[in-house]
Formats: C-alpha cells, structure tokens, sequence
C-alpha cells in the first residue's frame, strides 16, 4: 500500500481531532447537535470496521463469486427496506425498490462486468455494486415521495383530465416528467461540476493510494457514467411501476393509494 494511505491507527485517532472540533462549534452555538455527532462518528467507525473485516471474505481473489454476488443481494434488500423507512407514505414501496435496484443492477454492472470494463472479481463488483445502490437509494426516495405528492396534490386535476377521456398514462404524465426530473437533475448537476468544485471520493481515494491521476481519473469517469445510469435506471422503474399502482385498470386514480400518503 502506498505511505500516503497508511495512516495506521494513531494516524486514525488524530483524525478524531475533527470530530472534537465539530463537538466544540456544536457547543459553543449552542446547537444541541453534540449527542448526534458523537453517535454518528462512532456508529461509522464501527460500521466500516464490521464492513471491512466483512469483505475480506468477498474480495479475495481465491474465493468463489457466490458470495460476492449474496453481498450484492443483501445490500439491495438493505437498501430496499431503506427506502420504506424513508418513504412510509408510499404504498407498497419495497417490491417496486427490490425491482427497481435489481434493474439497475442488471443494466450498470451487466455493461461494466459483462463487456469487461472492470474484470469480475469480488474486489471490483462488491465497491461498484455499493456505489449503484448507495447513489440511487436517494433518487429513488424522492421520486417515490414526489409521485405520490402530485397524486395528492393535483387530483382533481388529473380527474378532470381523466374525465375528459384521456388515458391514465396521459392524465398523469406532466406530474410523471415533474417527479422524475426532481430525483435526477441534483445528479446531474453534480456531475456537471465534478472536478471543478470537488473531486469524487473514487478518484481522491486512488491518488491516495498511489495510483497516476490519469488513470484514477479514468477509472473516476466509469464510476460517474454507472451512477447516471444506476440512478435514472431505478428513478424510472420506481416511477412506472408506483404509477401504475395508482391507477385502477379502467383508468381512474386510486383513492387508497392517495389517501395513504395523508400526513
């Protein structure tokens, strides 16, 4: 490993100075906010410590991919049962999760693994994999609260229109484009000022460990091409489908699927 990313521990226990001095502002604002910090500093600590230990079985290059692939799998339940915690006023949220990460899934890492863009190991599919699911989990949250808002929000509207003979997929479809466009534009425009404003995490993470910053920079590219693809590929599997939830198949908007989105 490169020295620059060797902090061993004393190097790990210095850095606790920054949780210290985020304690003291905290304190000295009178921001209340002291109790958080230190359960999220410790809970990340001890988070990554398990996690890391826990990859050691997946990664190494000797072990079969089965179990590289049931890491994959926990993470999409994980972030499924997430995304229900998140969203509690959808209706029936976590199929549509599970269908929508498994279809990123197939898309990002079928392309990334599948044309031999990154070879197959578990050490290249387990940080990808984590990388699809970590950045798509939000979209997926605000689409799915989104959805359901401008059903509750507009439903007279959207009656009026289904009333005047339009579809159930024409009737909804300008609050379908809004919600969609709500859970995507924030990553694009992250990705329009990457590397301007803020290196990525993937990129500074290699410098660090030695790696030239072209190639890093190469490799940060195909990160930033899977979570476009990650986050519209789940955006829209969660919008079609929960759309379709909250229409009756003659067309009319279902009142239980509104109704329950009632703070």
């Amino acid at each position: 490993m490169n020295d620059l990313a060797d902090i061993g521990l004393d190097g790990l226990a210095l850095s606790g100075i920054l949780i210290a001095v985020a304690l003291v502002l905290s304190f000295v604002r009178r921001l209340g906010l002291e109790r958080d910090l230190l359960i999220a500093a410790v809970r990340a600590l001890v988070q990554l410590l398990i996690v890391g230990f826990a990859l050691r079985i997946v990664v190494d290059g000797d072990d079969p991919l089965i179990f590289t692939w049931i890491w994959v799998a926990v993470m999409v339940v994980v972030a499924s049962w997430t995304v229900r915690r998140r969203a509690p006023e959808v209706p029936n949220v976590i199929p549509l999760a599970l269908a929508s990460f498994a279809a990123a899934a197939a898309v990002t890492l079928g392309v990334l693994f599948g044309l031999r863009v990154f070879e197959p190991t578990g050490r290249a599919i387990v940080p990808m994999a984590g990388v699809m699911v970590g950045n798509s989990m939000t979209a997926t949250v605000v689409v799915s609260r989104r959805l359901v808002a401008e059903a509750r929000d507009h439903r007279g509207l959207i009656e009026a229109r289904l009333a005047l003979g339009l579809s159930s997929q024409d009737a909804f479809a300008p609050h379908l484009r809004e919600a969609l466009r709500t859970g995507l534009v924030p990553q694009i425009e992250t990705t329009k000022t990457v590397g301007l404003i803020a290196l990525p995490g993937a990129m500074t993470g290699l410098i660090l460990a030695g790696v030239e910053p072209v190639e890093a920079v190469r490799v940060q590219v195909a990160v930033m091409y899977l979570v476009l693809g990650s986050v519209s590929t789940t955006a829209s599997v969660m919008a079609l489908g929960l759309t379709r939830r909250m229409f009756t198949k003659d067309h009319r908007l279902a009142v239980a699927a509104v109704a329950q989105s009632r703070p």
